[in-house]
């Protein structure tokens, strides 16, 4: 098949306003290590969400796409490329996996170029590095697929290398959203004990119970910690884990770890938005990272997840709550904003 003239795709214009939806033109020939896929399902992460609103400061370059977990079928590829081959089913994800990381493609869009990076999935197809997708078997449920881009190989890799939960032990998980709820999964696959889950929206929590959450709370009532501690013990958990990226929670959860506790952070606060903690407990054992991506392998990780979903041994299709089409991704946006959508949407493509 040859490559398409244009397609359809989300555009970001502009910091804080509606993403555009319109025809772009792609290139018409493969550089080295590219790999054109025909998107079927995406994820929207919150992550995209901070994109938009310019979290992390200036964007250099706009106009872009967006988008960062989906499945799709493989139909062609570049120069070099030898991990995926035409028709093959896979996995975009952003975390670098096997092959080639080649040239962020340029798509024209009313003239201009229009920036993509390696990995785009807001769009009908995309043209991404080797090393952004990963195969798997022709049969796989391709909604579920999507959310091992992100959502399911973050969620289980902060707890399996970033947190590092052992048995028995007790785990915050504050901010239950997509990646939140497979964080309080992993944590049940691992047997924690307390798993406690908190959000400002009933519905997210009431998923959350159904992902392995012992106990929720609201945080809409104000400050949780002694809730916490109520449930935990004095000694506070053992491992807390932050979705938020506000530093309020931050320092509160570093503040009630135990002394050899492990607070996780996940969420990115905006820039300039600083944490202030007192650091000598960091000497004594506390332990306070950042989580990139849960540190997932996708080569290896996403075939050991998918057979776990396989065996019905985790739940992932009970994660997708709302579906959209391209045409109404801003209306996602918005839901997800306000905390309408309880666990993962997929935009149809």
């Amino acid at each position: 098949m040859a490559i398409p003239k244009t397609m359809k795709a989300a555009i970001l214009v502009e910091l804080g306003k509606p993403l555009v939806i319109d025809e772009i033109e792609l290139p018409q020939t493969l550089e080295v290590g590219q790999v054109l896929v025909k998107i079927h399902f995406s994820g929207i992460c919150g992550s995209q969400l901070g994109e938009i609103d310019g979290a992390k400061g200036e964007d250099k370059f706009l106009p872009h796409l967006l988008g960062h977990e989906a499945s799709g079928t493989v139909v062609e590829i570049g120069p070099g490329v030898k991990h995926v081959k035409p028709a093959d089913t896979v996995v975009l994800h952003w975390r670098k996996g096997l092959g080639i990381e080649g040239a962020p493609p340029t798509y024209r869009w009313r003239g201009n170029k229009l920036n993509a990076g390696w990995i785009a999935t807001f769009n009908e197809y995309a043209i991404v590095s080797e090393n952004r997708v990963t195969p798997i078997p022709g049969d796989s449920d391709l909604e579920v697929a999507s959310l091992f881009g992100c959502a399911v190989t973050t969620g289980f890799g902060v707890v399996e290398n970033n947190a590092k939960v052992r048995i028995g032990e007790s785990v915050v998980v504050f901010g239950a959203g997509g990646i939140g709820l497979n964080i309080v999964q992993a944590a049940a696959l691992v047997s924690a004990y307390p798993i406690i889950a908190i959000d400002l929206h009933d519905n997210k929590l009431e998923l959350a119970k159904q992902m392995g959450a012992t106990h929720t709370i609201n945080s809409s009532n104000g400050d949780p910690r002694q809730e916490i501690l109520d449930i935990v013990g004095n000694a506070g958990p053992d491992a807390f884990v932050d979705n938020t990226g506000q530093p309020a929670i931050i320092e509160m959860g570093y503040q009630i770890t135990k002394p050899q506790g492990r607070v996780t952070l996940v969420g990115v606060p905006r820039k300039g938005n600083n944490i202030n903690i007192y650091s000598l407990p960091l000497h004594f054992g506390k332990g306070l990272s950042g989580s990139h991506g849960g540190e997932a392998i996708p080569q290896t990780d996403i075939p050991r997840y998918q057979k776990l979903y396989h065996e019905g041994r985790i739940k992932l299709r009970e994660l997708i709550t709302n579906y959209y089409s391209l045409d109404q991704i801003n209306e996602a946006i918005s839901s997800m904003r306000n905390g309408e959508i309880a666990g993962r949407c997929l935009i149809r493509l």
